[in-house]
């Protein structure tokens, strides 16, 4: 029996085959969800194209989650593919790169701040306020992060907004848990994907994770990551919500 068995997953934010949105699909699909991905603006033709290679093509949804417009027709638009949705994993997140990272923290705009904290924490509810009118108990919300419990070089503006998403992550377990629904976050290492590359200097990483993670780190591997999102889509954490699962090679739980 696989794990996904009849049930329905929105991933939002596949871009590149190397993204770990699209392992995510990749592996949801195999494991019998019937998958949807989303994208938006100039993105959506490349996404369009790299599912084309998912064995079935899921749906592909055109979502903005800072307008208000798309997210108001999102449960519209779902409910053409599915009668109902299980699963919503947020793999969406933006910084300026220029001014929002690689050492600019002190000097960042306000506006950068906003845009960053709005795209990467605030559409973690936006999204699922969206998906939510089919969504019932049994239902599961998984996002992305980089550990945000403490500072990390070159991630500056991004490393708030991940911790505002983790806390995000936090309440939508309270006020959502009446309603049979779990909210929970993913903490991975590195991982060499778009997302990281936009990162001035974030080979850093890299080193760091080389030297001290107990179980070591292979940032090309997307599949740890991929397999502990699976899970928690899954039915088999049922009792597990406002939670962050490490998936670093042990390196959160380590000193010096």
């Amino acid at each position: 029996m696989r794990i996904l068995e009849g049930k329905s997953v929105l991933v939002a934010g596949v871009t590149m085959n190397t993204s770990i949105g699209y392992r995510i699909a990749e592996l949801a699909a195999e494991q019998g969800a019937t998958v949807l991905v989303s994208n938006f603006g100039r993105a959506l033709s490349l996404t369009r194209r790299i599912i084309k290679r998912l064995d079935p093509e899921p749906v592909l949804l055109e979502v903005d989650v800072t307008n208000e417009e798309h997210l108001a027709g999102l449960a519209d638009q779902l409910r053409q593919h599915v009668d109902h949705l299980d699963g919503v994993v947020h793999s969406i997140a933006f910084a300026n790169p220029e001014t929002a990272m690689g050492g600019k923290f002190l000097t960042t705009p306000a506006d950068d701040v906003k845009t960053a904290i709005h795209v990467s924490a605030y559409s973690l509810v936006s999204l699922t306020m969206a998906c939510r009118p089919l969504m019932g108990p049994g239902g599961s919300i998984v996002g992305l992060t980089f550990d945000a419990r403490q500072s990390w070089p070159v991630y500056d503006w991004m490393g708030v907004a991940k911790s505002a998403l983790e806390s995000t992550s936090r309440y939508l377990a309270r006020y959502l848990g009446p309603d049979g629904i779990r909210s929970n976050i993913v903490a991975a290492g590195p991982l060499e994907t778009i997302a990281k590359k936009a990162i001035p200097g974030s080979e850093e990483f890299n080193n760091i994770w080389g030297r001290r993670a107990p179980l070591g780190w292979d940032p090309k591997d997307l599949d740890p990551t991929a397999k502990a999102v699976v899970a928690l889509l899954s039915d088999w954490f049922p009792s597990t919500t406002g939670e962050m699962l490490h998936v670093d090679g042990g390196l959160h739980s380590t000193g010096a």
